[in-house]
């Protein structure tokens, strides 16, 4: 087998929801059918605002009963507070586990193959005393875990994984064209839509109501998607977040998160049209956006 990594980052923090309840009060809040979840299947699922808004992004799995949510660490607070409001009458508790459990990244070579796991998104199973599953939006990206903290290292290194570099697994999800949470996803601004949260299967259109959940359907439903965050490759000095991207003097995007010549664009698919690409600008840099293949667009870049 060619080599596989791991990371344990820091900025990935663990809440844990327990009790009866436990289902049914997640149901009616996130974008995903958290009836679908179990020891399993992992999802992945956004909570937004009352307007169609983002607020979290996270990877919910089950192990011993209970739910594990692997959220951004530096917002798990606010996430903790907003899922409190809501609990009422409800069975279930809300605790904060990251001192107890470890969120981890699982990459390249055979990843998969060294855990047992099938390549299907969301394919979870028991391990190290926690879950391991398949990452819920691409199989391309690896696998993910939640695992006790103590020990998590040595049982990543028993199954042949090496520890990895954090730069290495940010080019793995830029390429693919996936947003990094709150770095990528302006907070109370940005659309699911545009992001890609349908194709990451992180919206159930089947499912009942949630927050967020008209606006969002309104979206799909009109055609309304005028923008799409892509990979884009960088010629020139990395742009920083936020820096507008320029069609000549046409406004065409907004960088998101870079790194080593690789990043990721909101951009407007009107002014993508055309053969050959056109050519972006973003600062002193010259863009070229690309299309995953699991992207679905417009008849714009194909």
């Amino acid at each position: 087998m060619s080599q596989s990594f791991y990371l344990l980052p820091e900025s990935r923090g663990v809440l844990a929801i327990a009790g009866d309840d436990k289902t049914e009060f997640l149901q009616g809040l996130v974008s995903n059918d958290v009836a679908k979840a179990g020891p399993a299947q992992a999802l992945y699922s956004a909570f937004l605002t009352a307007q169609g808004k983002y607020l979290h992004d996270f990877f919910l799995a089950e192990a011993g009963g209970s739910f594990y949510i692997d959220c951004e660490a530096g917002r798990r607070d606010d996430l903790k507070r907003r899922l409190s409001l809501y609990k009422l009458r409800s069975k279930v508790t809300i605790t904060d586990a990251t001192a107890s459990h470890a969120a981890a990244l699982l990459f390249g070579g055979d990843a998969l193959a060294r855990l047992g796991l099938k390549p299907e998104p969301g394919s979870a199973k028991a391990f190290a005393g926690g879950v391991v599953y398949v990452d819920p939006r691409l199989a391309a990206l690896g696998a993910r875990a939640v695992l006790p903290r103590e020990g998590a290292a040595a049982a990543l290194e028993a199954a042949g994984f090496a520890a990895g570099d954090a730069t290495a697994y940010d080019k793995l999800r830029m390429m693919q064209g996936v947003p990094d949470g709150s770095r990528d996803l302006p907070v109370e601004k940005a659309i699911l839509l545009e992001n890609g949260f349908d194709e990451l299967h992180a919206i159930d259109w089947n499912k009942g109501c949630y927050l967020g959940q008209e606006l969002t359907a309104r979206t799909r439903y009109r055609g309304l998607v005028r923008k799409r965050l892509l990979p884009v490759t960088i010629d020139g000095p990395t742009p920083v977040p936020g820096t507008p991207v320029m069609l000549g003097d046409k406004e065409a995007g907004e960088m998101r998160s870079a790194v080593d010549g690789i990043g990721l664009a909101l951009l407007r698919l009107e002014h993508l049209e055309g053969t050959p690409a056109p050519v972006l600008r973003a600062g002193e840099a010259t863009l070229t956006a690309k299309k995953p293949d699991w992207v679905k667009l417009p008849e714009t870049m194909g």
